[in-house]
């Protein structure tokens, strides 16, 4: 799953053109979760790319939780957040 968020713009005159997507790859939901990190933490220009493999256990609702954990962890460690 994938989320990202960029601006391309031109300094000088204030024109910026905001670009975003996401894709939850089969994993319902979660792109757009991680779409809204990206918007709440107001990164921009970054591209975050969350894995996941079913290990035989349904996580239920709570894997959200810890997919956003782990993109926030990703942003943090990448310098884009603050922790």
């Amino acid at each position: 799953m994938f989320a990202y968020r960029f601006t391309s713009g031109d300094n000088n005159n204030g024109n910026y053109t905001h670009f975003s997507d996401n894709d939850d790859d089969g994993e319902k939901g979660s792109g757009s979760k991680l779409a809204s990190l990206l918007e709440m933490c107001r990164v921009e220009n970054v591209f975050v790319v969350v894995s996941r493999w079913f290990g035989g256990m349904k996580l239920g609702p709570a894997r959200f939780k810890w997919i956003a954990g782990v993109a926030r962890d990703g942003l943090v460690q990448g310098g884009f957040l603050l922790k």
